[in-house]
Order: C-alpha cells, then sequence, then structure tokens
C-alpha cells in the first residue's frame, strides 16, 4: 500500500478525535467533492458515523477497532489512488495542510512516511533503520 495512503488513513481517523475536526472534516468533504461528486453527500455521512465510531473506540481504549477503522479509509483512499493516481500529490497536501497540524504531537510523529532503498555488491553490508538502530557484535 502507498505509504501516503497509509499515513492519511491513520492521521484522518485520529484527527477525528481533536478539537480540530471539524475544519479537517471540511477540507476532507471539499477534496473528495471535487474528486469524486457523485459520492461526496455519502462521504459526509459516513465521516460523521466513522467520527462516532473512532469516538466510542477512544472511549474505550480499543486501539483495535480504531486501527481497523483507519484501515477501511486507507483501503478506500488506496482505490482513489489506483484510479487516479495523480491523487497522491493531493491527497500529501491534504495530510499536511488540514489533517496532521489537528493532531497532537505525539500522534503526528506516529503518521510520518520513512522510504528507504538500498543496493549491495559483493560482500557489501547493509544496516537501514526507520529510527533507532543497535548494530552488536562482528
Amino acid at each position: 500500500m502507498d505509504p501516503i495512503v497509509l499515513a492519511a488513513g491513520t492521521a484522518l481517523v485520529s484527527a477525528m478525535a481533536t478539537d480540530g475536526w471539524q475544519q479537517a472534516q471540511d477540507a476532507v468533504a471539499t477534496w473528495w467533492r471535487r474528486i469524486r461528486p457523485d459520492r461526496a453527500d455519502s462521504v459526509g455521512g459516513e465521516l460523521d458515523t466513522l467520527r462516532t465510531q473512532v469516538l466510542a473506540a477512544r472511549d474505550d481504549a480499543d486501539e483495535n477497532t480504531e486501527r481497523a477503522l483507519a484501515g477501511i479509509w486507507q483501503l478506500r483512499l488506496q482505490q482513489l489512488l489506483q484510479g487516479d493516481p495523480a491523487l497522491a500529490t493531493e491527497l500529501q497536501q491534504l495530510l499536511n495542510d488540514h489533517l496532521a497540524p489537528t493532531l497532537p504531537p505525539d500522534e503526528r510523529a506516529q503518521i510520518g512516511s520513512v522510504a528507504m532503498k538500498a543496493e549491495a555488491r559483493d560482500s557489501a553490508r547493509i544496516y537501514m533503520a526507520g529510527r533507532d538502530q543497535h548494530i552488536t557484535g562482528s
């Protein structure tokens, strides 16, 4: 799955439990209305329902439900990008400008993505880490 989709789906669900959700929801609805006008009204209702589910999951400290809800929206966003890969840039902008700013710093750090690529030749070794790395021994 595209890293931007993973980040945006997670941020969308996380933003629903914040005070800034209304502004984020407006931005998501406007974006959706522009790219899929035939589905804009139903998506607005689905976002309202999803927010109720996210808030209930947070009240119950049910991280599994929250992750599942993020997964549903990640799949929906992935389908949009498969239909029109050019939307990835717009989705990144939606994430950066409207979703991520609503999140507390600890949640904002969780939605970042790391893309790494390495190529080894001969007897080379490659050590890659998305965060801390501790190498011991020889």
